[in-house]
């Protein structure tokens, strides 16, 4: 298939013109690469570590959450240069989704991950810059089994601060950094938050604030949508694909 012809679904797919993000997450193709595309790598991170894994699967292209640009202008020089030097040479091209990705209602990081765990989604909630991020849903359950099973689901430790009641019943998950968004929770009516991390002092203002919070790992919680993306890729356009899986522990 042809790179920019596969790289135009993605955009239109994920709405990257019309959604919001950070000013340097530069959503899309980030970096050109071979004509045609026969194998997908898919990636948290585009990390340099992750290009290599994606070169060494002789993928054409690498679809990542996380792209090359966070730093903003930045010279391409050092591990900055040796990352795109590699991807270059190599012919490897790659795909960012930040927001979009985050968001999206069939291949999110936030749905797939809520449907994982059983939530019936019903709504939205989290807003950056007027689009809401988030999604939230209903969940009977008491709160040490699901946390139990979070853990099992996300496959790593999950942090719990155990501000709301101890049975579940409106639950709502906003992936990767979303501890900034425990006032929108609150204010959605959630008794429950799951996200990735969050500064120190949202404990106190989970606890305070009457909800219960789930720091279940950055990278945890972001492994979901660029898997789901590659797959929606794979029956689409009967593309194989790899997930590269690089956990950072955060």
């Amino acid at each position: 298939m042809e790179l920019h012809e596969l790289t135009t679904y993605l955009d239109d797919y994920l709405g990257v013109a019309d959604h919001p993000d950070y000013s340097h997450a530069l959503n899309g193709l980030q970096l050109d690469g071979r004509a045609g595309v026969t194998r997908i790598a898919a990636a948290v991170d585009a990390s340099e570590e992750t290009v290599q894994a994606a070169i060494d699967a002789r993928a054409d292209l690498l679809v990542v959450h996380h792209g090359l640009f966070w730093g903003g202008l930045t010279p391409l020089t050092g591990r900055h240069y040796r990352k795109i030097k590699k991807a270059v040479e190599a012919g490897l091209a790659v795909y960012s989704a930040h927001l979009p990705l985050d968001s999206h209602p069939e291949v999110g990081n936030c749905a797939v991950l809520a449907r994982a765990l059983a939530v019936a989604i019903e709504g939205r909630f989290g807003a950056f810059q007027d689009v809401e991020i988030g999604w939230w849903g209903k969940l009977d359950e008491q709160r040490d089994t699901f946390h139990e099973r979070l853990s099992g689901v996300v496959g790593g430790p999950v942090h719990l601060i155990p501000g709301g009641p101890p049975r579940l019943s409106k639950v709502g998950v906003l992936t990767g950094g979303g501890g900034s968004m425990i006032d929108a929770a609150v204010q959605s009516g959630l008794d429950t938050y799951i996200t990735g991390e969050g500064n120190h002092h949202t404990h106190f203002d989970a606890m305070e604030l009457g909800l219960n919070v789930f720091y279940a790992g950055h990278y945890a919680t972001e492994t979901w949508g660029v898997r789901a993306l590659a797959m929606h890729l794979e029956g689409q356009f009967g593309l194989p694909w790899e997930f590269l899986d690089f956990p950072t522990g955060l």
